[in-house]
């Protein structure tokens, strides 16, 4: 479907009118021997920068007082930063970290979350030749057990860590750091280990041994480590060069010119210890000279007030953010007239990843567009990883559905490789990693013989006969199985249709099972919203509000809707089960940024699947029987 026809106009007889808006057009080579099938870009990717930190000294001589980022403080007000000040912060900071003995041997380890300080160290470690790793917050914070910290600390063996405020950190460093290990913190002290303050490494430093050893990194020095989500293994470290970060980055430029006509100015909450947020979105201002408003919110009921409230004040020229950031601002939009004021001011590009965004969600923000501007404006998706820091495709092509991942960007090359009944994405690039940290088993198998990074995810033509109209994504093949029948079952659509649909009254899903003669689904409800919806009081249980019969209505209904088309076993949906109970992060359940892991959810509630297959549940919804 062409994106001038989508669903949702006011006027289905009108084509849909867009804000203007630069946006690239690569034309694609195509060729398909022995049922490999291999896409490229005719565009080449421009000349890269031989370091990241070459855009901060340029942003810094030719848009010295422009804000590079901006956090609001306890005052409710906002500070600033501009680049000629980031630039001698991150200066000085690289000469005093110099001091400390830090390599990629024993890199710096953040711990703590997005702020002003996380991102000057981070960018002083960079200037320093340094690498660093950001760490998940919920590793240390939320984890009862610290097993994946001090599985990142096993992998990583960090010469100093950085935290915000030392005090919430507490257990996890007693539990997990060598008493060696110093820490740096911005408020408070530590006990039985070496501790330096923050503030003093912004006192003089050797400034001419930082630019020196600025000086001596290159493409291949190692900025950053990035640790994989963890939703099948153990999260691995992926090893991000400076290569790597400004190949995406003018990947991005190219395939988004608008960047450079106007300086991008972002509200963004996404966290950097994610290469959406820490190398993608904050890899945009830097690169392009714009300003980073740091929101401290989450698209979370109780986190969003203070996206909104953000968002009332400052005018993003793009917003990116995941489908679930998209599902909470369009109701506000909704009913905010104040907000969409601000809000549609010179927006120019809406931008979503991480995983599907519904047909509804997008049909009423092209609504409100229409209603309150005039126009619509472009959302644009893509297909992107860790391992390639991040993207690799854009949706840049003429098709707007769900599923559609677009054509890859200059300087991507795709090969799609059979691997079962599914074709599986491999990538070749100089945003690609050269491996996995201190794993050379892992990195081997990482990559096939000719250098190509074998990604896992399954992709499609979006139409056999005309290849250049780009690709579809088609689930991961890890997550594939076949029932007792020999019957394979494709996953990844069937669990990504499921969630779209099941908005916004389900979170996740698990699709059961292996070696069973039937399909199932363990549905992860969205609780406050089920609430709502049975008209119940905050502190009603969640036991109560999944036996309330409007709430089993609804998923009776939509189990109903996902088994209107199916077409056999390996696509009817014979039961559901709704759990009370969160998946667990210490269990392997769902990482820190909430992808499922489809294999620990069904390991560990091995009993509760059991039960449901021999109709032993009272509480399952079951399919209408077939006629």
């Amino acid at each position: 479907m062409n994106n001038e026809a989508r669903s949702g106009s006011t006027d289905p007889g009108q084509r849909p009118r867009y804000r203007q808006v630069a946006i690239g057009h690569p034309q694609v080579q195509v060729s398909h021997v022995d049922d490999v099938l291999r896409m490229q870009p005719v565009e080449p990717l421009a000349p890269l920068p031989a370091r990241l930190l070459e855009r901060l000294v340029h942003w810094a001589q030719v848009r010295p007082d422009t804000t590079f980022i901006a956090a609001r403080q306890a005052d409710g007000a906002w500070r600033s930063i501009s680049y000629v000040q980031m630039l001698a912060d991150v200066r000085t900071i690289a000469a005093n970290l110099l001091g400390l003995g830090l390599s990629a041997e024993r890199p710096l380890a953040l711990l703590s979350g997005n702020d002003i300080e996380h991102l000057q160290i981070a960018l002083g470690a960079m200037y320093a030749g340094i690498a660093y790793c950001p760490v998940s917050p919920a590793y240390a914070l939320l984890s009862q057990d610290f097993a994946k910290l001090r599985h990142v600390c096993e992998v990583l063996t960090p010469g100093v860590v950085f935290v915000s405020d030392s005090q919430p950190f507490q257990r996890a460093f007693e539990a997990v750091l060598n008493d060696s290990v110093g820490v740096i913190s911005v408020r408070g002290q530590v006990a039985g280990r070496p501790h330096i303050s923050f503030d003093s490494l912004l006192q003089p430093g050797d400034l001419a041994a930082a630019d020196a050893a600025f000086a001596a990194t290159g493409p291949d020095t190692i900025a950053k480590f990035l640790f994989t989500s963890g939703s099948t293994k153990l999260p691995k470290a992926v090893i991000t060069t400076q290569r790597m970060l400004c190949a995406n980055q003018q990947m991005l430029l190219q395939t988004f010119p608008t960047f450079a006509e106007e300086p991008p100015v972002l509200v963004d909450w996404l966290p950097w210890n994610h290469t959406f947020g820490g190398s993608h979105n904050l890899g945009i201002v830097l690169y392009n000279g714009g300003s980073f408003y740091l929101d401290a919110g989450k698209p979370t009921p109780q986190g969003f007030a203070e996206t909104l409230r953000n968002l009332r004040e400052i005018s993003p020229t793009a917003y990116l953010t995941v489908p679930k950031g998209w599902e909470e601002l369009v109701k506000a939009l909704e009913q905010d007239p104040e907000l969409r004021e601000v809000f549609f001011a010179r927006i120019k590009l809406l931008f979503f990843a991480a995983a599907g965004l519904s047909q509804s969600v997008w049909d009423r923000l092209d609504r409100i567009a229409e209603q309150h501007c005039g126009e619509r404006i472009r959302m644009m998706a893509g297909l992107g990883m860790t391992e390639a820091s991040p993207s690799c495709t854009f949706t840049t092509g003429p098709l707007s559905m769900a599923g559609y991942v677009g054509l890859p960007a200059p300087g991507c090359e795709v090969k799609l490789v059979p691997v079962g009944d599914k074709l599986e994405a491999r990538f070749r690039g100089p945003h690609i990693m050269p491996g996995y940290w201190r794993s050379p088993q892992q990195t081997a198998e990482a990559f096939d013989e000719e250098g190509f990074y074998c990604s896992g995810d399954a992709l499609k033509l979006a139409d056999a006969r005309q290849p250049e109209l780009g690709l579809m994504f088609d689930g991961r093949i890890a997550e594939d199985f076949k029932l007792s029948s020999g019957v394979f079952v494709s996953v990844g659509p069937l669990r990504n249709r499921a969630v779209l649909e099941g908005s916004p009254y389900v979170q996740d899903i698990v699709v059961t099972a292996p070696d069973r003669e039937c399909l199932g689904l363990l549905v992860f409800p969205r609780l406050p919203e089920c609430r709502r919806l049975a008209g119940l009081a905050e502190d009603a249980s969640d036991a109560r509000v999944l036996a309330n019969d409007t709430v089993r209505s609804w998923f009776a209904d939509w189990l109903e809707r996902l088994n209107r088309d199916a077409q056999g076993n390996a696509s009817r949906i014979e039961w559901l089960s709704l759990l009370a109970e969160p998946p667990s992060i210490d269990a392997g359940e769902i990482t820190d940024k909430g992808s499922i892991n489809q294999r620990a959810v069904l390991q560990r509630r091995a009993a509760q699947v059991e039960a449901l297959y021999r109709g032993e549940d009272p509480h399952a919804l079951h399919a209408k029987v077939r006629p």
